[in-house]
């Protein structure tokens, strides 16, 4: 199983519309082949502690994929192209990270 966390900061005030985009795209990419998990989340406000915010222009992605293979083919897709090219304007930077269970 590979697993990533990526993160998406938008532009100042742009992560609704960010949002608005990738949960459109949400049932394409849940249909996919390989696709076990995927879902955006965002900060619980006021939690405090421990926490390491994203800030309000943030979100992160959690995946699971069932293979690298999936995962390639996930980012190939058509539907996630387009998401790519209309979301794209609004995105200030993304960090993707491709993991490995150790356990």
């Amino acid at each position: 199983m590979i697993h990533v966390i990526a993160i998406i900061t938008a532009k100042p005030g742009q992560r609704e519309d960010v949002l608005k985009l990738f949960r459109a795209n949400m049932p394409a990419v849940l249909a996919e082949d390989g696709c076990i998990e995927y879902v955006p989340v965002i900060d619980v406000p006021g939690f405090g502690g421990p926490q390491a915010p994203l800030g309000e222009d943030a979100f992160m992605v959690v995946e699971k994929w069932a293979s690298a293979e999936a995962l390639r083919a996930h980012g190939a897709a058509p539907h996630m192209v387009a998401y790519g090219k209309a979301s794209g304007p609004m995105v200030a930077s993304r960090a993707i990270h491709v993991l490995s269970p150790t356990a």
